[in-house]
């Protein structure tokens, strides 16, 4: 076990828990970031040129501003933004260091990882801070067939599917988004939905191209339609007229995504079964488990469409301010 007892321990380094090591390094307390992957892992999985749906200052932590070539920032214009202020405030991370759990309780908790060389590692800290996000646990179609290779639930780029019949799944902007890129890089698009119409959170702008798209006949769609069966060359749907077989070599199941609930409850975050929100304290964002702080996406729970960078980067502020005043109590 490392000998240094640190202040914090902030599971996940996407924005969100960049933020949370800022305002703790900021205090003057000592904070370690472990995550499963790289450096906010979740914006290096979104499709290579995404575009995002907000200005740069919605985006900045740190108090660093965000420059862009455009009016609105892409992805390589973030993840060059976030390294920079990772760098800036001499954050220290730890990349592809999954947390296993952590047991504990305020003052002494001890944190189990493991690194990519395969050895697990303990880390003693006052509190835990749980950011963990929810883009690399995609809510899956639960189908036969929906493990074979030619299955993804991330969409990057449309220019390997050149002439192939590709399935896109879901009725939001990222499966639209999706569809209208492969359509566009020559693929012959089947766009699924399971309600009768996309979703109405679909931006502006891209709502009349895809709905064209589709009223042309360019895009394929089914809509109040499942995907029942995926098979090596083909996908079975059950649609309103019933069950049909359609060619398929390609199938990009993009349906959302939610937080790792049984992670959370199993170090002791407790769920309104109402609500399905995890319980915190409004101001301090500290959970039920005393010690133990949640920022980000998981504040919302299921309800993952109201956290965001815009209003996550804010939590790590209110974290930071309760972990320092507990610390004096200690």
């Amino acid at each position: 076990m490392s000998g240094e007892l640190l202040d914090a321990v902030v599971v996940g380094a996407g924005p969100t828990g960049l933020a949370c090591g800022i305002e703790l390094t900021k205090r003057g307390l000592r904070a370690k970031l472990f995550d499963k992957g790289c450096l906010t892992n979740s914006l290096c999985n979104y499709p290579t040129n995404m575009v995002f749906f907000t200005t740069p200052e919605l985006l900045e932590i740190g108090g660093i501003p965000m420059t862009c070539l455009g009016e609105k920032p892409v992805r390589v214009e973030a993840l060059k933004y976030y390294r920079r202020v990772a760098q800036h405030y001499r954050l220290d991370v730890h990349q592809y260091e999954p947390v296993l759990g952590f047991e504990g309780s305020p003052g002494s908790f001890r944190v189990r990882t493991r690194d990519r060389m395969g050895r697990e590692n303990e880390y003693a800290c006052r509190f835990v801070i749980l950011a963990t996000g929810y883009y690399d646990r995609p809510n899956l179609l639960g189908v036969p067939g929906e493990d074979l290779p030619k299955v993804t639930h991330y969409y990057r780029e449309p220019y390997p599917y050149f002439d192939q019949d590709v399935l896109v799944v879901g009725g939001k902007n990222s499966a639209a988004i999706a569809a209208l890129e492969l359509y566009r890089a020559g693929a012959r698009v089947t766009l699924v939905h399971r309600r009768e119409r996309l979703s109405d959170s679909i931006k502006y702008w891209i709502r009349p191209d895809i709905e064209n798209r589709i009223r042309n006949g360019e895009i394929r769609a089914y809509f109040q339609t499942t995907v029942r069966e995926i098979l090596p060359d083909s996908v079975v749907l059950s649609t309103p007229e019933g069950e049909i077989l359609l060619k398929n070599d390609f199938v990009f199941a993009l349906t959302g995504y939610h937080p790792d609930t049984e992670f959370l409850a199993r170090h002791g975050i407790v769920f309104d079964p109402g609500t399905q929100r995890p319980r915190v304290d409004p101001e301090t964002l500290e959970s039920e488990r005393p010690g133990v702080y949640l920022a980000g996406v998981v504040v919302a729970g299921m309800h993952t469409n109201e956290i965001f960078i815009e209003n996550g980067r804010f939590h790590g502020e209110r974290i930071a301010e309760a972990i320092l005043r507990a610390s004096n109590s200690i």
